[in-house]
């Protein structure tokens, strides 16, 4: 079974070759023969990687030691969701992972591009199948997920601790749907210098991919900070983390490729930019890649590793970005900047989005790479952290979310700017009282926090606002009203979610940062803490044995008015015996909107323990918000315009679009 799968893994870098060169070569001379290969290649290259990867994970399933990956990465007692879960839990499966799902989106290109004009969708397939082959080649050469063991040991080395959850089951593939799914935006981008043409039409081809990366990226993001906020023990949801910023970094240019290709698709503007965009946003997942993998940083997320791992991944990076580049400034002459548009318009709106979106991506980027090119410079350490991305980041995004519920309400071509303040006045009457009332009622409310307050409140009925208005609320009878909120198209109802959920996760972030509770104290059994008018008793540890750990948990009791336990918090301090290492579990009890955490620390010679408790309200709004966004994608691709694809052009009295009608 192990050699099949090496050789599936083989198999499948053949493939990608001939992915690689015969649509292209087809394309080039206008052969439908050699163009239609591309589609069974790309569909049983993925076959064999899936293959591939069906393998080893069947090897961990059997914990089949005789795999370094498997004794490096497992063990016989790990419960079998983990077994599973740890085949993409180490370097050598997550690269097989992020090839996988590649060819994936390569294949779903193959069987559903069919609209496509035949040399784009030919050329889009030989891009992809370029950044296979490049991949495979990284796999096969430097990190071999099938290299064999002799002789087998009879146990392996257990999965690292921190990754035995079931956040890394969820967090790590929608993560490379994100990053990785951004490598079709990629393809289209090149694709189109390649053949000298881009259109609205591109716009309309690429948008569904990028509204499915940005969706897939967004829940990767929030699952993994989640994952990390309940597993680490340390009571936080984002750290700007290194790691962390590689796959913000993507999220935050993809975003604004979203907009840009609306206003492409819409009014035939902005073609540079979104070309250059698509470019981007993959190159930077590229580089996120190349941070985790090639070991120039130290970090929970990022896996360790030799050198020449990281020389051949930055040379893929050199390869895609830098030639990429290059072909788009040689072609960048001969583009044009498309429709003309009045400053105050919707189209003005989405390129100060960009604008924003793209600014702070290049601040993430620049605290991110800093320290790297210190000490790569002048061998000092430095560390960037949250002080500078707050002074930095935070600024650009308040006028940015300021101007978000103006965008959806402003018309194409010309706005009115005053017209549509008038009709946002209850939404910002509304967040004004919000500002009011929680600076003047709330304890411990700053200025800062009132305004934070108001600003979430201002996303959020300013989404609102814009449903109301479109659907004609008290305007028309209730049933017209009903009718056309019905009717309304679902990327209305999608940018309406996702302009929400931004607000809600605003409002979680806001009432952690500002009205969060700290307790850190040595608690004996039977001692009562009190914090943010929640009693909390210590009832004592108690001794556990797991698959493959052993732990010492503390039990605590949530006390009612009366003194009586109404809910019970469990925390534990878990050790591996194999890895040798320690682990936080946090105990959590979620409260309407709100958490109170629980942290074990280290135990004190009278049988005490210390003890780190936070009450953190609306804390659970913060990843809500993020649910509430990907519900906005998922309903923006439900949208009959995209399903439907782009219109083909008329076969008689129509010219010919001219090259490169950017």
């Amino acid at each position: 079974m192990v050699e099949m799968g090496h050789f599936a893994l083989i198999l499948a870098l053949a493939l990608s070759l001939v992915q690689s060169l015969v649509p292209l070569y087809g394309a080039h001379k206008g052969d439908a023969r050699l163009m239609a290969v591309g589609g069974p290649v790309t569909v049983t290259g993925f076959a064999m990687i899936a293959l591939s990867f069906a393998v080893l994970t069947m090897a961990y399933v059997q914990s089949d030691f005789s795999l370094v990956n498997v004794w490096e990465n497992s063990h016989s007692l790990k419960p079998m969701i983990y077994k599973i879960t740890g085949t993409w839990g180490n370097h050598e499966g997550s690269m097989l992972l992020w090839v996988l799902i590649l060819s994936f989106f390569g294949a779903l290109v193959a069987a559903f591009g069919g609209n496509l004009p035949a040399t784009l969708r030919a050329n889009v397939l030989a891009v992809q199948g370029w950044v296979g082959t490049a991949f495979l080649l990284f796999i096969l050469i430097t990190s071999n997920p099938f290299a064999r063991l002799v002789p087998a040991p009879i146990e392996g080395k257990d999965l690292n601790p921190i990754l035995q959850d079931m956040g890394l089951a969820i967090h790590p593939p929608l993560l490379y749907l994100g990053y990785v799914g951004f490598s079709v935006c990629f393809s289209f981008a090149v694709a189109a210098l390649i053949e000298g043409r881009i259109d609205a039409a591109w716009a309309r081809w690429v948008r569904p991919w990028t509204l499915a990366a940005w969706v897939f990226l967004t829940g990767g993001i929030a699952m993994g900070s989640y994952w990390a906020y309940y597993e680490l023990g340390w009571g936080g949801f984002w750290f700007w983390d290194p790691v962390e910023n590689a796959s913000f970094m993507p999220w935050l240019a993809g975003t604004a490729l979203l907009h840009s290709a609306i206003v492409m698709e819409k009014r035939s503007a902005l073609k540079i930019w979104t070309l250059l965009l698509a470019i981007l946003t993959f190159s930077l997942s590229l580089l996120g890649t190349f941070l985790v993998r090639s070991g120039v940083l130290t970090s929970v997320h990022a896996f360790a590793s030799d050198p020449s791992r990281g020389v051949f991944i930055l040379c893929i990076l050199t390869l895609f970005i830098g030639g990429s580049l290059a072909l788009f400034a040689l072609r960048a002459s001969t583009l044009t900047a498309g429709g003309i548009f009045h400053p105050i318009s919707r189209e003005g709106a989405l390129v100060l989005n960009n604008l924003f979106l793209t600014t702070a991506t290049a601040t993430v980027l620049i605290g991110t790479l800093y320290p790297l090119v210190v000490e790569a410079l002048f061998g000092e350490k430095i560390s960037v952290g949250e002080p500078f991305f707050n002074l930095t980041f935070g600024p650009l995004m308040i006028p940015l979310l300021v101007v978000v519920p103006f965008g959806p309400l402003l018309a194409w071509k010309r706005g009115d700017v005053t017209a549509v303040a008038q009709r946002l006045m209850f939404a910002f009457g509304a967040a004004l009282l919000v500002v009011l009332v929680t600076y003047l009622f709330i304890d411990g409310a700053s200025v800062f926090a009132a305004l934070g307050a108001g600003l979430a409140a201002w996303l959020v009925l300013g989404a609102l606002t814009d449903l109301a208005l479109k659907a004609g609320i008290g305007n028309v009878a209730p049933k017209v009203a009903l009718s056309r909120f019905l009717g309304l198209p679902r990327s209305v109802f999608g940018t309406s979610l996702a302009h929400l959920g931004l607000g809600l996760t605003l409002l979680g972030i806001v009432g952690v940062l500002s009205f969060q509770k700290e307790a850190i104290l040595v608690m004996k059994p039977g001692q009562v803490l009190e914090i943010s008018g929640h009693q909390l008793r210590f009832n004592g540890l108690s001794p556990m044995r797991g698959p493959n750990f052993t732990e010492d948990q503390g039990r605590f009791s949530l006390l009612g008015a009366n003194g009586q336990p109404f809910a019970e918090i469990v925390s534990s301090k878990r050790f591996y015996p194999v890895r040798q290492m320690p682990t936080t579990e946090a105990g959590i009890k979620t409260m309407g909107l709100s958490q109170l955490y629980v942290s074990l620390g280290d135990e004190t010679g009278d049988g005490s323990v210390v003890v780190r408790v936070w009450w953190k309200p609306l804390v659970t709004l913060i990843w809500g918000g993020t649910l509430v966004m990907m519900l906005g994608g998922f309903v923006s691709l439900l949208d009959r315009r995209l399903r439907v694809g782009a219109p083909a052009r008329r076969k008689s009295g129509q010219a010919k679009p001219s090259p490169v009608a950017a």
